[in-house]
């Protein structure tokens, strides 16, 4: 069966490995039928919405700390679909966290994967601007920190357009033109964030890199500083540990 890990490294590119690794081990797929490399990226994109809630919001982990990751997982030639052995799931999180506490989030965690794996993200807004001619640009927060940008046109009360949008957490994306409807009693803001809290289903998964630039791309539309680049992996051997 195939196994997945992503060796030693820093929490802050753990999203980017995952996604490097899978594709280096389904190659051969990719290269017999471009289908696969969709289905590639939205598995990765599966693994690493799921890892965000155990490292980030359970564990608490920084981007500076160092992390292991290994799941094994089925391939589908047929239905050409990845099928992650859930319960396979091992979390290895080098900082002062005992692996006993660890280990048992892990373990409760991976009772609800196939829901998380998949589900709705929780994002905020904070508008940066208005461009020359009428868009809106705003900022996308995820907790307290901010993992994206969206430009958005409005056209009236019920209708607006989602020109273009990029988050970098929980896993890469970019959100391509599409048609808001805004539901009554829903403000446009609110129709934005419903809009890319299916970001799992909906959204094209990316690389770090990719995403990362478009988001200061939109964020130069209103002269806002750019986002921060990714912190750059680095090879980690046991002895630093």
């Amino acid at each position: 069966m195939p196994r997945l890990s992503s060796g030693l490294v820093i929490a802050g590119a753990y999203a980017d490995k995952i996604r490097r690794t899978l594709f280096a081990q389904m190659k051969d797929y990719v290269k017999q039928d471009k289908t696969w490399a969709q289905r590639v990226a939205y598995a990765a994109a599966q693994l690493n919405r799921f890892l965000y809630t155990i490292l980030v919001e359970q564990l608490k982990i920084d981007k500076g700390d160092v992390v292991r990751i290994r799941i094994e997982y089925d391939v589908d030639e047929v239905s050409k679909e990845i099928k992650w052995k859930w319960d396979t799931l091992q979390i290895e999180a080098f900082r002062r966290i005992p692996q006993e506490q660890v280990d048992e989030i892990v373990r409760k965690m991976v009772a609800r994967a196939a829901e998380v794996s998949v589900a709705a993200v929780a994002y905020d807004l904070r508008k940066l601007g208005e461009t020359e001619d009428g868009d809106i640009v705003y900022e996308v927060v995820l907790g307290e920190r901010s993992v994206g940008a969206v430009v958005v046109t409005p056209v009236d009360e019920r209708i607006a357009l989602l020109k273009k949008g990029a988050v970098v957490e929980p896993t890469p994306a970019i959100f391509e033109r599409s048609k808001l409807e805004i539901q009554p009693g829903e403000d446009l803001e609110n129709a934005i964030e419903r809009a890319l809290s299916t970001v799992i289903q909906t959204a094209k998964h990316v690389s770090h890199e990719e995403a990362l630039r478009v988001v200061n791309a939109l964020r130069e539309k209103v002269s806002a500083k750019p986002m921060e680049e990714h912190v750059e992996e680095e090879e980690i051997s046991e002895e630093e540990i």
